[in-house]
């Protein structure tokens, strides 16, 4: 198993949409990027702490590559714009990419300089560096999602983000067929 940590805004969203893809074992909600150490959810949304929401996946590389995860990561929010996705405002919602290693840290500055120059977005503001810590968040922030679906931030946010990614990604969605890359 591999790992990936992701910010793109409210981590409940970022957590369902990663859970489709086949290959991916495990989606955990957590903190990175800040000062703090294991912050609680009430001060990384006070915004002192200078963490991130983020999402740590563990993932077969065999079956999913890191460019895949990506290329939905970049699909499923809006890495233009900063310190907010959707109603979420404030640094704790910014778009992040905490590389493991070097490897992920070279693709994921290539992934998104390659995105700038194909023009598909203008002004990537990605932070994009590597992962020294990440701090679980509380319980009933994991698997979120799944077990409120009728929550109406679900409803309104995530649930658009899943069915993205469901659509765009259908190959790779568990159970929805073979992979269109390894």
């Amino acid at each position: 198993m591999e790992r990936a940590t992701f910010g793109g805004g409210c981590f409940w969203c970022v957590e369902a949409a990663f859970k489709e893809l086949e290959g991916v074992e495990s989606v955990t909600s957590g903190y990175a990027g800040g000062h703090t150490e294991d912050p609680s959810y009430k001060a990384v949304c006070s915004g002192k702490t200078g963490h991130a929401e983020v999402v740590k996946i563990e993932y077969d590389p065999d079956a999913v590559a890191y460019e895949d995860l990506l290329e939905v990561f970049f699909t499923i929010h809006d890495p233009t714009t900063k310190d907010r996705e959707g109603p979420d405002v404030g640094s704790q919602y910014r778009s992040a990419i905490y590389a493991h290693d070097d490897d992920q840290l070279e693709t994921a500055e290539a992934f998104a300089e390659e995105l700038e120059n194909e023009g598909l977005y203008e002004g990537i503001v990605t932070e994009i560096e590597p992962l020294e810590a990440f701090y679980e968040a509380e319980e009933h922030h994991q698997d979120y999602f799944e077990k409120n679906p009728n929550d109406a931030y679900c409803t309104m946010h995530a649930a658009p983000k899943v069915e993205k990614v469901r659509e765009k990604f259908a190959a790779d969605v568990e159970g929805e067929g073979e992979r269109t890359s390894a």
